[in-house]
């Protein structure tokens, strides 16, 4: 794919290089064909030598330019041609107008600077103008019977001027494949580039995937005890209902086993949401780009950071009614949520003395936004740990019990959908997580 647009581009600009020839090859004619005009309206004769020459010299530079437009005259061959037809123009007006003495001895040197207009990206179309300038400076001198030793004056300065057609022809060329050089080199930095930025995007999908699978194995250890609670009761029940149902006297109570239906389809029903919730968090895929409801991803996170903190404490919910829809995905807002929530069980874990967790969720409407806060009653956080907390690989807890990259992948979310993540302690003890998100309108204003 970027071979082929490299090649529509050199396309392009072929063609805008043969539009700008055929302009130069137009132009010039037309100032040719208007010499003998002016001549006319200045003195009023017209030499009919002359201006036939001037108009068989513009007529083959309209043809050379209709010919290189459309591509069937390659530009040097172009060139040549304008070389071949400019020389000896010049020398026959020269000659018809008085030879060495005429007005125009001096434009025969102009021929090869004049030439280097029309193909300086060819050495072939100056070079001929530069050999037929110094032959029309001979025959032109050896017509008029001009002695030897002034033609070779005049050949050695003329010589010298022609030999800067040349070099800017040559200078001109450098330049150009300088610059296709450096076109060149950009387009290969371009690329380089692109496939940085892909690669970047590929690690930083892995790296958020890694921590996320870090998460769920968080979670397993807790998974056990959740799951074999509901099951312990589920067995119980259906123990009992076979029993019930193998009585040949048949079920008395129908109202008991209609109860105990009832608590087993619970049972199962839990099982079946701590199964759906750990899939969804863990499945791989690209995160979707609808925006997040913050009361449905607290109820979420809460359920799958419950496998944790069941056994540790208390998680208290305050979230405010009708909370609207914010900027950043409903996945990267789960995750988000329950890293906090298990940052939080394992402050409290980790606290002297030990004590019962009390883990609150806050959620409130403020202006233009959703506020968010996870608050916990551990010991807090180090004052040198707080401007740090952020930063990738910097973690706080044991070795073996962080990645470093949790909160850091929190933050990197929360920044990038236009939001704020925030850590402090509480007056009172613990530690508080701010998270400060757009609502879906004012992102979408502000963007």
């Amino acid at each position: 794919m970027a071979a082929f647009g490299v090649m529509l581009a050199d396309d392009t600009a072929l063609q805008a290089q043969l539009r700008v020839k055929r302009r130069i090859f137009f132009v010039s004619a037309c100032m040719i064909l208007a010499i003998p005009v002016v001549r006319f309206l200045l003195t009023g004769t017209v030499l009919p030598a002359l201006a036939l020459v001037q108009v068989l010299w513009g007529l083959s530079y309209v043809l050379l330019g209709v010919y290189v437009g459309k591509g069937r005259l390659a530009p040097w061959l172009a060139g040549t041609g304008a070389a071949m037809v400019c020389v000896p123009a010049v020398t026959a007006i020269i000659h018809f107008t008085g030879g060495p003495a005429s007005p125009f001895f001096v434009t025969i040197v102009s021929a090869p600077l004049i030439i280097a207009l029309f193909a300086p990206d060819s050495r072939l179309p100056t070079l001929v103008s530069f050999v037929g300038m110094l032959g029309a400076v001979v025959v032109l001198n050896v017509l008029a019977g001009v002695p030897p030793s002034a033609v070779l004056h005049q050949l050695v300065v003329f010589g010298f001027v022609g030999a800067f057609g040349l070099y800017g022809g040559r200078t001109y060329r450098r330049l150009r494949e300088a610059e296709k050089e450096a076109q060149q080199q950009r387009l290969s930095a371009l690329e380089q580039l692109a496939e940085s930025e892909r690669l970047r995007l590929r690690a930083e999908r892995e790296r958020a995937e890694v921590e996320r699978l870090v998460l769920v194995g968080q979670l397993a250890s807790g998974v056990a005890h959740e799951v074999n609670n509901p099951l312990a009761f589920v067995k119980s029940n259906l123990h009992y209902l076979e029993r019930e149902l193998l009585d040949t006297d048949g079920p008395e109570n129908k109202a008991e086993l209609r109860e105990l239906l009832g608590e087993t389809r619970q049972g199962v029903l839990r099982i079946q949401q701590i199964v759906t919730d750990l899939r969804r968090f863990a499945r791989e895929g690209h995160v979707a780009s609808e925006p997040g409801s913050p009361s449905e991803a607290i109820e979420e996170a809460r359920r799958l950071a419950s496998v944790r903190l069941r056994s540790l404490g208390e998680v208290v919910v305050d979230v405010a009614l009708g909370l609207p829809e914010v900027s950043l995905g409903q996945r990267h807002l789960v995750q988000v949520l329950v890293n906090l929530l298990l940052n939080a069980a394992d402050a409290v874990e980790e606290a002297v003395p030990p004590r019962r967790a009390r883990i609150v969720v806050r959620g409130r409407r403020v202006d233009g936004g959703v506020r968010l806060e996870v608050e916990d009653n551990g010991t807090g956080i180090p004052a040198e740990a707080l401007p740090r907390l952020f930063e990738p690989f910097f973690t706080t807890k044991p070795p073996g019990k962080g990645t470093g990259l949790g909160l850091a992948l929190c933050h990197e979310y929360v920044c990038r959908a236009g939001g704020a993540l925030s850590a402090e302690n509480r007056p009172e003890g613990g530690a508080r997580f701010v998270l400060t998100l757009k609502e879906v309108r004012e992102a979408a204003s502000a963007a």
